[in-house]
């Protein structure tokens, strides 16, 4: 993670002024390498699941053709998305911006992205679809040949407000977080949503939250990415 200068009153508490003039915060130095999350690939969990299933490529191929889904595929398509949605969240750092990919909260839930910046702090799920227009409104997402609609927008209303919750708790001072489904195959999204509070992307459209600012100060930025960054302050959420 880069080091910025600063005095203000943003900075977070425990950080203090090096040599040169350049804050430095102690919760980062002494965070432990496993527990670290910024060096978290896109998609960091869901390799994890690939590379331990016991599914072999026969096994999956017989599924394919006895026309089962095995969940190796979906995992595999997840994957995928997350690391399209990643690789464009990452091009967002040299605007100032932090991302931490695949944040693990208790009871096997994932926020895939977290992404921090001078627009603020926002957890971005992401939905692989087809290609195909999408229509949402405030609890789910409907897309063309789907029996049922899938609830992403409900799941990252409640994801958002899980990690400003936990955030805040971190950090000492209200860290409000806004939610975000990416839809990586959406060819268009029709927003029929009355809240207007979860922003639902297509993939061309998430290089756009870099241009959103006068939130957080660089300081605040720093902060909350170094305690976000810390594997442990997630798992008692």
């Amino acid at each position: 993670m880069r080091e910025r200068p600063g005095t203000g009153a943003g900075a977070g508490p425990g950080a203090k002024g090096g040599a040169v003039g350049r804050r430095y915060d102690p919760d980062r130095l002494f965070l432990p390498p496993d527990d670290d999350l910024a060096p978290n690939r896109p998609g960091e969990t869901l390799r994890a699941r690939l590379d331990t299933s016991r599914a072999g490529h026969g096994t999956l191929l017989l599924a394919r053709l006895l026309g089962r889904r095995p969940v190796e595929d979906r995992w595999r398509r997840a994957l995928a998305a997350e690391q399209q949605v990643g690789a464009a969240l990452d091009g967002l750092t040299t605007g100032g911006w932090e991302v931490l990919h695949s944040v693990v909260l208790p009871g096997d839930a994932v926020i895939p992205h977290l992404l921090i910046g001078p627009g603020g702090v926002f957890a971005v799920l992401v939905e692989p679809t087809r290609r195909a227009p999408a229509l949402a409104d405030d609890a789910v997402i409907r897309l063309p040949r789907e029996r049922h609609p899938r609830p992403a927008v409900r799941h990252a209303r409640q994801t958002a407000a899980r990690a400003s919750l936990v955030l805040t708790r971190g950090c000492g001072f209200p860290v409000p977080v806004g939610p975000v489904v990416v839809l990586t195959g959406a060819t268009e999204v029709h927003d029929e949503s009355e809240r207007g509070d979860v922003r639902v992307l297509m993939l061309r459209q998430v290089a756009g939250l870099g241009v959103l600012g006068g939130v957080l100060h660089p300081d605040r930025v720093d902060r909350v990415h170094t305690v976000a960054r810390n594997r442990r302050l997630w798992l008692g959420c």
